[in-house]
């Protein structure tokens, strides 16, 4: 009798929370290479929240999927960022809510009692920087995984 391996188990979807830099690298990494129209970006100043609609790789499946032969996969999912006081953007044009962005780090530069920034770095030397109260940065699933309309995994020159 052979013990079950992780990919035997039921597929859910993520959701998860960082409260530390040490989460948000595990959180960064499962993010990295997300796509998403910039219309797709809200803050919403009432209730200190900073959010994104993304297009995320899946990068936790990527192994599985080339073991079993299939497509590599995306999933739409929520990037959070509470406690936001204030939100600054390079290299992003907010007239145009076309835009398509690209996610490759999400990062947090410390200040002082647990402030800080949690800057968003994107592609093409854009980036978002969001000054938080606290870090409080949640990533969620929320739809059913599809076929990655490019069929390749995301590569970074070198």
């Amino acid at each position: 009798m052979q013990d079950a391996s992780f990919e035997d188990g039921r597929e859910a979807p993520l959701h998860l929370g960082a409260l530390d830099a040490e989460d948000l690298k595990i959180l960064s990494t499962l993010a990295q290479d997300a796509v998403f129209p910039a219309g797709e970006m809200k803050w919403l100043p009432r209730e200190r929240r900073f959010a994104l609609l993304l297009n995320r790789f899946r990068w936790e499946d990527l192994k599985a999927a080339e073991t079993r032969g299939r497509a590599v996969e995306r999933v739409q999912a929520l990037l959070v960022i509470d406690n936001v006081l204030h939100v600054a953007s390079q290299g992003v044009a907010r007239d145009d809510s076309d835009m398509i962005l690209s996610l490759l780090t999400v990062t947090f530069e410390p200040g002082e009692d647990g402030a800080g920034h949690v800057v968003l770095t994107l592609a093409g030397d854009g980036g978002i920087r969001l000054t938080v109260e606290a870090l409080e940065v949640t990533l969620k699933d929320v739809t059913r995984p599809y076929v990655a309309p490019s069929r390749h995994v995301p590569k970074h020159e070198v």
